[in-house]
């Protein structure tokens, strides 16, 4: 096309609400935040055909070559920028308006110019934060086209248009949502992160420690549904309203409150909110010594049970009433230990082993300290193949101390069950703990994650399906327990509905590195070859990981029976150290091509490794072909998986 050329065009203008204020307050962050946008906004742009023609600060002016293709960007747009909001805390959130219409446009220089931008420009500014304002020109052209409402705001006057221009506004699904009493059940709780007011900042992880416990002991009631740690903490510092937390958390009630410490005194402030109607149900405060603080976390629970009509039966009142521990030393030890276990890094473990060894020090007989430690070490030793071993029998010993010393504690029981499934390899065993585990907290989304990957290695779909919903019904926003549900789905060979899940987490959590890995591996099923190499990238580009993706690849390159790259792949893995090779992985590629009793030597140097994903053999794709190889009977009888369901 000649420069300077008319042509009809559909034209979008995205500005970010509140940006030019950030930028006064805190430019480093406002800057942050448009590069967020860019990189979310720009992959929607193309999947559209959108042509970006230039960005104005914080804004974007895009083309397209017809109205009902803006119309669909403009929704993906608001839909990706909501479901990203999801998981960020209030001032690291993206809030856009857009503004559409069509008409002649000019291009010059790779630039255009025309009616047609400037009206586009001056729509945008009628959108509401997250909505989509167009005019009556791309409403004529898309109207029983484009599957959502879209509603007459009037004839509006725009700056420096003469006549008064018709102005449409896009009616967005979540703002049809029914959230009544019926839908929101006002015993499905979430505890908001307790505000810290405590005069030293070195007492903020006080704060987070108490919400926690808090959960922990509300839990102890089991006619209350209660979120997990996960998901309510990212609601840390938030601006939303409790009604919208309420919608995305699905809760009916939920409890916010504040802690200050100073010196050995401390104030709390607890209250209850009922969603439907944001009225108290219930408010208290609390200035104590520290050493009350495990009466009061107790009389919180007794107080929100009462609230919402739940009796609380005597096994449970005792376990409410239960002193951790009589050292208020050692507890403190524990919170910061609890603290940066939270970090869920090799380095925050680390700390919070220190810590909690510092606990049971001061008080040998504290078993949540010992619990603690399990927890830890459990995780180190599946980080860690060189230390596995010796992680390994650290969790079990600890998770069995804690047991003695109390045996209603839940944690230690999923712990163990954790051991037996991914080390002993005893899943008789492992099935008793994570019962145990969730008669004494049925409220604990990792207990139900950990008994779903169990039960998927024994194909019992329908009992797996039902602990994983569970699971993310309790912790909806942990990109790792909804990617759970994803991998359940690609094992039975669902993998379109696999595909819809991943997509979801990665949509919410662009930076979740595991999502991307088990993307690439549904996308290679369903022969999306491009598509898997692209997941695979990122997942690459992500994830810390750095041998994984080589195993990807090899794979993927083998099963599109390109065996040279595939080798050239497995080569590259093969080179790493040792510690950083996983014969499970690599047994998979080698089963891609085709050397079958080299993958079986690798599956079972990761039998005496104790990989954790090894007894996921009974149900992986990749074995159907070997199902009668003796080799691959002997290895599931020495998983104790037997005869398959």
């Amino acid at each position: 096309m000649s420069q300077g050329q008319r042509r009809l065009a559909a034209i979008m203008f995205t500005d970010m609400v509140g940006y030019t204020a950030l930028g006064q307050r805190n430019e480093s962050l406002s800057l942050t935040l448009v590069e967020e946008q860019r990189k979310l906004l720009r992959p929607i742009f193309a999947r559209h055909n959108g042509r970006e023609i230039k960005t104005i600060g914080d804004s974007f002016l895009v083309e397209f070559t017809n109205a009902l293709e803006a119309v669909r960007c403009a929704y993906d747009i608001q839909r990706a920028t909501r479901e990203f909001n999801v998981s960020m805390p209030e001032d690291r959130r993206v809030h856009l308006r857009v503004g559409l219409h069509l008409g002649d446009v000019v291009e010059t220089e790779g630039d255009i110019s025309g009616d047609a931008v400037n009206l586009a420009s001056r729509i945008e500014p009628l959108a509401e934060d997250g909505g989509v304002c167009l005019t009556q020109q791309v409403f004529d052209h898309i109207q029983n086209k484009f599957e959502l409402p879209l509603e007459s705001l009037g004839a509006k006057t725009l700056k420096n248009v003469i006549t008064p221009m018709e102005v449409y506004r896009m009616v967005m699904p979540w703002e049809n949502e029914v959230h009544s009493r019926s839908a929101l059940d006002s015993r499905r709780v979430a505890i908001l992160p307790f505000a810290s007011m405590s005069p030293d900042p070195n007492d903020s992880f006080f704060a987070d420690g108490i919400t926690e416990e808090v959960i922990s002991t509300i839990s102890n009631v089991g006619g209350l549904s209660v979120i997990s740690r996960t998901s309510v903490m990212s609601y840390r510092g938030t601006n939303k309203k409790l009604k919208e937390i309420g919608r995305e958390l699905e809760v009916g009630s939920i409890l916010e409150g504040s802690f200050r410490k100073a010196g050995n005194r401390i104030r709390i402030t607890a209250q209850l909110i009922d969603v439907d109607t944001d009225s108290h149900r219930w408010a208290q405060s609390y200035d104590r010594e520290f050493d009350n603080i495990f009466a009061i976390q107790s009389d919180i629970a007794k107080r929100i049970a009462d609230s919402l009509s739940v009796e609380i039966v005597d096994k449970e009142a005792r376990r409410i009433e239960t002193k951790a521990t009589g050292n208020i030393e050692a507890y403190t030890l524990y919170l910061k230990g609890r603290h940066y276990w939270n970090e869920r890094t090799k380095t925050g473990v680390s700390r919070a082993v220190a810590y909690l060894e510092k606990s049971i020090e001061l008080d040998p007989a504290f078993a949540l300290g010992y619990a603690g430690l399990a927890e830890c070490h459990f995780v180190l030793a599946a980080n860690s193949m060189a230390e596995r071993a010796s992680s390994y029998r650290a969790a079990r010993d600890y998770a069995e101390q804690a047991i003695r010393l109390d045996e209603g504690l839940a944690s230690p029981h999923a712990t163990l069950g954790g051991i037996l499934r991914s080390y002993d390899y005893d899943p008789l065993k492992a099935e008793t703990e994570f019962k145990k585990a969730l008669e004494l907290d049925i409220n604990d989304a990792t207990a139900h994650q950990w008994y779903s990957h169990l039960l998927i290695t024994q194909r019992r779909w329908n009992e797996a399906y039902q602990e994983i919903l569970t699971a993310v019904r309790l912790d909806p926003l942990s990109p790792k327990i909804k990617s759970s549900l994803g991998d359940f789905f690609s094992l039975k060979r669902e993998y379109g509905k696999a595909i819809a899940v991943l997509k979801e987490v990665i949509e919410a959590n662009p930076q979740f590195a595991q999502a991307f890995s088990s993307l690439a591996v549904n996308y290679a099923y369903t022969n999306s070859y491009e598509e898997a190499k692209r997941a695979i990238r990122t997942y690459a580009d992500l994830s810390d990981d750095k041998a994984s993706f080589k195993y990807f690849y090899a794979q993927l390159f083998a099963e599109m029976g390109n065996m040279g790259e595939a080798r050239k792949w497995v080569k590259e893995a093969e080179a790493l150290p040792t510690e950083s090779i996983s014969p499970y992985l690599l047994g998979l590629v080698y089963l891609a091509l085709g050397e079958t009793d080299r993958a079986f030597d690798l599956f079972d140097t990761a039998f005496v490794d104790r990989e954790y994903f090894l007894p996921f053999i009974t149900v992986e794709p990749e074995f159907d072909l070997h199902r009668s190889n003796p080799r691959y009977l002997s290895l599931v009888t020495r998983l104790g998986l037997g005869t398959e369901r």
